[in-house]
């Protein structure tokens, strides 16, 4: 029998160039067969792919601005090669001068942060002043006549002649304080017919007199003023002027009710403010600001039970 003839075999598929022998495979790989280039490995297909690596992230540099992008874990896209140490590219690159990079702040002396800054100089208080100035009179300023008169005529009755804003004051012991004031009301160029004020103030520190009793005289015939000053030690006597003005009867009782000066020869000398049997006197510069002590009552009933109380105790 002869040999029928076998059945032709298909042909065959071209197979691909990584199924040929490495030294029949054609130079250029096909398209299908390359991968993404910007992976790890990449390249040629038949280029082994690197193991990742398992090493801890690199420390932040102290300085972001001058730090090398590249790491050692980083691989060359073109290579599939890790790359060269950043402190290698950083050598390459340390003759230049870096641009962006700041120069570290210099360093304070430990000395110079702790040291505080020193507290500002405050001067003391001045002193207390321990009695007014009394200004002498400017030497352009004349003195008025009646003030000339009377130190011609009163031997010793003027101690000192004052003259500040505008007023002349004359200060007079007080043994002399009758008779200047006597002259001063009956005298034809002084003519003082008025005794418009009569107060006095406190000095505790002065030596020669606690108190300066004041006397403020206007004369309606000349239209001009003085004003008298006596000082007085606190328990000094001081003669009532009331025999030459009749309106020194309530001021004189006024300053003895506030002050405690011991006027003499005054015809009603008792408390014109105060209750008779007030303590102390509230002008004083001593005088305690909340007041005597148990007898400061806010409400005036209080004051009046009080009083009630002492009449029946003394009345039992």
């Amino acid at each position: 029998m002869a040999d029928e003839p076998k059945d032709p075999q298909p042909p065959t598929p071209p197979s691909a160039a990584s199924d040929k022998p490495a030294g029949s495979a054609p130079g250029e790989p096909l398209k299908a067969e390359v991968s993404r280039t910007d992976s790890p490995g990449a390249g040629v297909s038949a280029a082994p792919v690197a193991a990742p690596r398992l090493e801890p992230p690199a420390p932040k540099p102290a300085n972001p601005e001058a730090a090398v992008t590249a790491t050692t874990s980083e691989t060359s896209s073109a290579t599939g090669q890790p790359t060269a140490p950043a402190s290698a590219a950083g050598a390459a690159t340390a003759g230049k001068p870096a641009a962006s990079a700041k120069p570290a702040p210099a360093a304070k002396p430990a000395a110079a942060a702790a040291a505080k800054p020193a507290a500002p100089h405050v001067p003391p208080p001045p002193a207390a002043p321990t009695g007014p100035t009394d200004p002498p009179p400017p030497a352009d300023k004349p003195v008025p006549g009646f003030i000339a008169t009377l130190q011609s005529q009163i031997a010793d009755g003027v101690a000192a002649v004052s003259f500040y804003l505008g007023d002349w004051t004359v200060i007079v012991p007080v043994a002399k304080v009758t008779e200047v004031l006597r002259h001063l009301r009956d005298a034809p160029d002084a003519r003082f017919d008025s005794l418009s004020d009569l107060t006095a103030t406190d000095w505790p520190p002065r030596k020669e007199g606690r108190f300066d009793v004041l006397y403020m005289l206007y004369s309606t015939a000349h239209r001009h003023r003085v004003r008298v000053k006596v000082i007085v030690a606190e328990n000094q006597p001081i003669p009532s002027a009331t025999v030459l003005w009749p309106a020194a009867n309530w001021f004189e009782r006024e300053v003895y009710d506030m002050f405690g000066v011991n006027i003499t020869g005054h015809p009603d000398r008792r408390r014109i403010l105060m209750p008779d049997d007030w303590q102390g006197f509230p002008q004083r510069k001593d005088y305690p600001l909340e007041g005597p002590g148990e007898l400061l009552m806010e409400n005036p009933i209080d004051w009046l039970k009080l009083r009630q109380a002492r009449e029946e105790a003394d009345i039992e």
